[in-house]
């Protein structure tokens, strides 16, 4: 890889700051719901139960990693901390499978790792899953039709095409891979397929979608984004899939067969999470640009018909 590539790929990791930025002047469509507790980038989140489950991630200009582990109720609009993570991580992934939170690969103090890390929602504690079987970072985690799928990311030095999907009580295996290398995409499971958004690829942030269908295990090219993404959160809700990076808040509409630009965020971040629940969206931490800082902010964005 070219030294400007793994330049971009270093600050993607290590680029937030350590103080925390102020939220701006009321801008129509965005709201704030309760902050987190720790202000965090690059974390690990799923949503189970109608809750949003937030582990690890990173703080400050070292890239200090985190084993916090917090959850959201939308419904009381606070936090609850959890047990925490068996140890510190960042840049690793997240999906719910049953009543498990599934956190996969990312980065140790000792390196990036194949560890998958199992949150028993009734039991309230970790267990150790099954390794992936490559260790990953900025990767994507995805549940679909009781499989979980690990799609692309950065490992051994490189980007990654691989995709493996798992079922509890088997092992690992390997499917069709990403048609290109990719990392720091998001990835969502819509209308029975997975859709990979964005991303980068060396030193360019790409347009690029790709869908895979399951059932023929196979990759097609899907309607490209209007702007390039990365770093991005991204969710699927009814007939639309939802994508906020930085200033940017993108959604595609089935039926149209169109992205379309909706209302911008009002503290610009990558590195979020964004889940779409009870007919709202929630953006969830994230570094916010230009000032390269961690946040602990929560937005919300009420969804309404066609909007």
């Amino acid at each position: 890889m070219k030294a400007a590539a793994l330049a971009a790929v270093a600050l993607s990791l290590t680029g937030c700051g350590a103080s925390q930025a102020q939220p701006r002047a009321q801008q129509p469509g965005w709201s704030f719901a309760q902050s987190m507790s720790q202000r965090r980038s690059y974390s690990a989140a799923a949503a189970f139960g109608g809750r949003i489950y937030v582990a690890g991630g990173m703080v400050g200009n070292t890239g200090r990693r985190l084993a916090l582990v917090q959850r959201f109720d939308p419904g009381s609009n606070d936090w609850s901390t959890l047990e925490p993570l068996p140890r510190p991580l960042r840049a690793a992934s997240a999906a719910a499978l049953g009543t498990r939170i599934y956190v996969t690969g990312g980065q140790t103090d000792t390196g990036v790792t194949r560890r998958v890390e199992v949150y028993d929602t009734r039991a309230r504690r970790w267990r150790r899953g099954p390794p992936l079987p490559a260790p990953l970072f900025n990767h994507s985690t995805v549940a679909l039709g009781g499989t979980l799928y690990v799609l692309g990311g950065y490992g051994d030095g490189r980007e990654r095409r691989t995709v493996f999907a798992y079922r509890p009580g088997r092992r690992w295996r390997a499917l069709a891979p990403l048609p290109r290398p990719t990392h720091a995409f998001g990835a969502v499971a819509f209308h029975g397929e997975l859709w990979a958004i964005g991303g980068r690829r060396g030193a360019r942030i790409v347009r690029e979608v790709w869908i895979y269908d399951p059932a023929r295990n196979r990759w097609r090219a899907g309607p490209r984004l209007p702007k390039p993404m990365e770093l991005l959160g991204a969710t699927a809700a009814g007939p639309r899939i939802h994508a906020v990076w930085e200033r940017t808040y993108q959604f595609y509409d089935a039926r149209t067969r169109r992205w379309r630009q909706g209302p911008s965020p009002r503290i610009p971040r990558h590195a979020l999470s964004l889940f779409a629940l009870g007919g709202r969206l929630y953006g969830v931490g994230g570094c916010v640009t230009p000032q390269l800082v961690d946040s602990q902010v929560v937005e919300v964005r009420r969804l309404v018909g066609a909007d």
